[in-house]
């Protein structure tokens, strides 16, 4: 399975336990034409990609990789490595936005991002960069729900049928504050970004009322576990859906009622950045139509490149309704946005709650 991992949300008890990250940026040597230092999410590109870039541009490409965007942070925060380009989510761009760590994108320099990316992605991207200044698409997707049509009496269609005796230890959630609150949060009708401390102890409430009838909170192990058949109904992300569909055909993914999350990762160029106009290369070479197709394929997660999309050969890829729904028939989807130090802190203590009661 090629995919991202560890995404999204983990409190800091979880995230600061991971030490292991590869020190990439310590390479002295270069391409004929320079470097460019990446630092991405496991296993979220093609390798061929890479190494075709390299190729046909003469700049090495210098390639580390984290696990969560709160790994990220504080390793490009401290300076501790010179990275030049790096793909957070949205509410991580938000929040190094706010704390003054991007560049501005010179468009210019990156054609292909202003020609091969759809429009809609830009708008949405607008909720955690305003003005589509320093920020460039490239992986997007839902949190939905994935369940098995042979272990459900009926159609899984809302968040509230998490919530039904009848699935109790069959019910998968995510490990993961802010997607766990989410799906309490659109059960409530809140806002997914809300930091009002009312709905948020509606949503713990709910939350330890669920608690036991759910079979374990679990990251990348939804996936497996319900290819295994192993549980009834599990939170997913679309990208890892896709992939579970095509090993389990009894699975079925489908975008919640009460609405959900639309996330999108996107590279940034750093300030600081050691290497800016081979970064502004490499995102170039990123959105191009036929390096995208590669990377969508490789990783599974949705690509925002048109251009991209146009290539895929599978028909039931190209149209799916998992990989590339029609946002525009579904209510109240938002995306994360930073919430500031109180409200991360607001966040992490209710969970605490929840996690232990």
């Amino acid at each position: 399975m090629k995919k991202r991992n560890m995404k999204k949300f983990l409190i800091p008890a979880l995230t600061f336990a991971f030490a292991g990250i590869t020190a990439g940026c310590s390479s002295s040597g270069g391409g004929e034409n320079g470097e460019v230092i990446v630092y991405n999410w496991g296993e979220y590109i093609d390798p061929e990609t890479l190494e075709q870039f390299e190729e046909e541009t003469g700049i090495k490409v210098i390639y580390d990789e984290f696990e969560t965007n709160e790994i990220m942070y504080p390793k490009v925060e401290s300076g501790a490595a010179s990275y030049d380009v790096v793909c957070p989510s949205d509410y991580m761009i938000s929040k190094m936005i706010d704390h003054d760590m991007l560049a501005e994108i010179n468009f210019d320099n990156i054609p292909n991002a202003r020609d091969n990316i759809g429009a809609q992605y830009y708008e949405q991207s607008k909720d955690f960069d305003p003005e589509n200044k320093y920020s460039i698409p490239y992986c997007w997707g839902t949190v939905g729900i994935l369940y098995n049509k042979t272990m459900v009496d009926e159609p899984i269609t809302k968040w509230a049928q998490l919530w039904d005796e009848k699935y109790a230890d069959n019910i998968l959630m995510q490990d993961s504050v802010r997607d766990a609150f989410m799906v309490a949060e659109k059960l409530n009708g809140f806002s997914m970004n809300t930091v009002d401390p009312a709905q948020l102890e509606t949503a713990k409430n709910a939350l330890i009322e669920q608690k036991p009838l759910v079979q374990a909170y679990v990251i990348d192990q939804v996936r497996d576990k319900m290819i295994g058949n192993e549980a009834a109904i599990g939170v997913i992300y679309s990208g890892e859906a896709i992939y579970t569909q095509r090993e389990n055909p009894d699975l079925e993914y489908v975008i919640p009622e009460e609405g959900t999350n639309v996330w999108i990762d996107s590279w940034v160029i750093l300030k600081d950045a050691p290497n800016k106009e081979n970064a502004e290369k490499f995102i170039n070479f990123m959105c191009r139509g036929d390096i995208a197709v590669k990377n969508f394929e490789y990783i599974t997660y949705s690509t925002p490149n048109d251009a991209a999309r146009e290539l895929i050969e599978d028909e039931d890829i190209k149209n799916s309704e998992t990989a590339f729904p029609d946002l525009s028939q579904y209510p109240n989807l938002e995306t994360y946005v930073y919430l500031g130090e109180d409200g991360d802190a607001l966040y992490n203590e209710l969970w605490k709650e929840v996690k232990s009661n």
